[in-house]
């Protein structure tokens, strides 16, 4: 399970369609394009499914080209290669003339952990930890697997944090491009063992 509640500002890619959902209830869907920093210092456009309540009269107000700020929950899918961003908007306002393009929020997470985890100590000596971990979800074809690279800083490696550990994680998140894909790291701030009532998709 990888749920973010977010805030992201970017540039309005196709104007706004009407959807119909479940029970039959309309809402508005487009994509919503987004600047993102890549690891060698280029920029690199990340494309967001935005979706909100909505009918025909509220979707002449997003227009291809439009400047937006949006605020509201995303959840990430996994297909292949690709990476889906569906983000649900509860909040959408026209953004600032000088605002620039950004992707911050906040990440829950539920995963298993791999196979790497290392200590190592900052610029003044503390401690802390890298690791990477997986959420898997369940498709037709089998499972995807989406990893996300955690850090936790000012502590010590946990003594449970061992490959194959469940873990419950949240914290800042953070979204970088590397060699044309989408980055996924967090940086924890509350970190704990995961139990699961019954067995589940993430192992």
């Amino acid at each position: 399970m990888i749920k973010c509640n977010v805030t992201v500002c970017g540039t309005i890619g196709r104007d706004a369609a009407t959807r119909t959902g479940k029970e039959e209830k309309t809402f508005l869907s487009f994509p919503l394009r987004v600047a993102i920093q890549s690891k060698d210092g280029q920029s690199e456009t990340v494309e967001i499914g935005v979706s909100r309540d909505g009918g025909p009269e509220e979707a002449a107000g997003y227009r291809s080209g439009s400047r937006i700020e949006a605020t509201g929950t995303m959840y990430l899918k996994r297909r292949g290669e690709r990476l889906y961003f569906n983000f649900l908007a509860d909040r959408i306002a026209p953004a600032a003339p000088d605002a620039a393009d950004s992707f911050k929020g906040e990440m829950s997470f539920r995963g298993k952990v791999g196979k790497n985890i290392e200590e190592r100590k900052d610029k003044n000596g503390k401690p802390y930890t890298v690791f990477s971990a997986f959420s898997a979800e369940k498709t037709d074809e089998g499972f995807e697997y989406q990893w996300v690279r955690f850090l936790c800083f000012d502590r010590g490696c946990e003594e449970w944090l061992q490959p194959g550990a469940r873990v419950e994680v949240k914290g800042a998140m953070t979204v970088t491009v590397h060699n044309g894909k989408p980055d996924i790291s967090c940086r924890a701030e509350e970190l704990a063992q995961y139990v699961p009532e019954s067995d589940n998709t993430n192992g």
